[in-house]
């Protein structure tokens, strides 16, 4: 490799991880910028004006902006087709050890229930700060994201992870996220064939490689982002990368069980 040709490589990851760390390091003003913009300020204004008459899961599934704005909220844009699966997953809620959403892999059922958590609470549920601000919060960084992505998916990856870090307990939580699972991926540099090994295996490894107990300290999970942000553009080169797959793929983070149950489900929703 020539000189100009490291310099090079070393100036795109520079801007990789400037990028995430610009955004990371004022998260409220970040956060601020997007709320801020229009098509974002007048879905937040709409959900805020109508989510209190929201008594039931009917209503919540009859509302399709205020059905789009929650999914989206919770990172399950793409599973907005799947209405009567979501209606199962927010009627059985998650107090129960066999409820639904305690059943998927994927975790971003359950918050979805913790925030709109009609099962228990029934027509209060959407008087919580949890199911106003707490989803508005959530749509704003979703949003923010999903920006970042359209300029350097690697930056969208970093944050993703750094949010989602602190809830990681266990490399099979990794596995069932495609977005998590890129990251570490990348970062410990594994092969692409790994993915169709035993995932027992598969999670064993990433354990023995990370200390999955290091997510909790926001200090380790930057040093994990730095060499993940380096690692994402020596593995990434060229425009042949289809930057969004980790997000939209419709497997992402939700297991074959899942996808099984969606097939399954007699499409009842409105």
């Amino acid at each position: 490799m020539s000189a100009a040709s490291a310099d090079l490589g070393l100036a795109i990851v520079i801007t990789t991880y400037t990028s995430y760390t610009m955004i990371s390091r004022d998260l409220p003003k970040s956060l601020a910028r997007v709320a801020e913009k229009p098509d974002v300020a007048r879905e937040t204004d709409y959900y805020l004006s109508k989510i209190g008459g929201i008594k039931t899961v009917d209503d919540f599934m009859a509302d399709t902006r205020i059905y789009n704005y929650a999914l989206k909220a919770h990172g399950l844009e793409d599973m907005a087709y799947a209405k009567a699966f979501i209606r199962k997953v927010l009627t059985e809620g998650v107090d129960g050890e066999k409820d639904f959403a305690n059943q998927l892999s994927d975790p971003r059922y359950k918050s979805l229930v913790e925030s709109l958590n009609f099962a228990a609470y029934g027509t209060t549920a959407t008087s919580f700060d949890k199911a106003q601000k707490g989803v508005v919060d959530k749509f704003q960084r979703q949003t923010l994201e999903e920006e970042a992505g359209e300029e350097n998916m690697g930056v969208r990856l970093a944050l993703y992870f750094e949010r989602t870090a602190p809830t990681i307990k266990s490399g099979m939580e990794i596995l069932a996220d495609d977005a998590l699972s890129e990251v570490v991926r990348t970062t410990l540099s594994l092969p692409d064939e790994i993915i169709g090994a035993d995932l027992d295996r598969q999670a064993k490894y990433i354990e023995d490689a990370i200390d999955i107990k290091d997510f909790q300290d926001p200090a380790k999970v930057g040093k994990f982002l730095e060499r993940f942000t380096a690692m994402w553009e020596i593995n990434n080169p060229s425009d042949n990368y289809d930057p969004l797959a980790p997000f939209n793929n419709p497997s992402s983070g939700i297991s074959t069980d899942l996808l099984i149950s969606i097939n399954n489900l007699k499409l009842g929703g409105k």
